[in-house]
């Protein structure tokens, strides 16, 4: 492998996603993604010991993102604005590079995500981006208005099925959900 190891990396997690998709997590070995990468399993070992690894790197990378997000709406007021940014912005990462690969991933492995530490810490970070999003307004209602505003973004890949439907106009439906949940939280300034 001469190519970077950060650049080897990156290329696993395609590979691994690929397959993971297409054949399902549980049906696919480190043997064949070392096989799709041209790779010794012993090369794909020092980067991943197991498929556990490769996904919760995926988790270990949206996890970095989320917490820039949540640090990011902490120093801003608590107004409808910000949370109309905090959501666009995560929209934006969530559509972005190779992030709908992933989601659609996550949608059709659930279980395996629930099964791994990683996946408690990603339920436990998307809950703070809920409460950054109904901070200010404390009420039952507006926290689970928070919480399906995020929901909007992340079941747009999968609860809408219109035959082809592009990402930009998928994310532009979730945020039009998401503003009729957040325009209810708060005074709505």
């Amino acid at each position: 492998m001469s190519e970077s190891t950060g650049g080897t990396r990156q290329r696993i997690q395609a590979v691994a996603l690929q397959l993971f998709t297409e054949q399902g997590y549980e049906r696919t070995s480190l043997r064949e993604i070392a096989e799709r990468l041209d790779v010794t399993k012993a090369a794909l070992y020092y980067h991943f010991k197991s498929k556990d690894e490769i996904v919760t790197s995926f988790v270990d990378d949206r996890l970095r993102l989320v917490d820039e997000l949540i640090a990011w709406a902490a120093d801003q007021p608590a107004t409808h604005t910000t949370r109309r940014a905090l959501i666009g912005r995560y929209a934006d990462a969530m559509f972005a590079g190779e992030l709908p690969k992933v989601m659609r991933f996550f949608e059709q492995n659930q279980t395996v995500l629930k099964s791994l530490p990683a996946g408690q810490q990603m339920r436990d970070r998307i809950m703070g981006l809920a409460a950054e999003l109904s901070r200010g307004d404390d009420s039952p209602a507006a926290q689970l208005r928070a919480a399906l505003t995020l929901f909007a973004v992340h079941t747009s890949w999968f609860a809408v099925r219109a035959p082809g439907i592009t990402d930009e106009e998928r994310k532009a439906l979730a945020l039009e959900v998401a503003d009729e949940l957040l325009a209810k939280i708060g005074d709505g300034d």
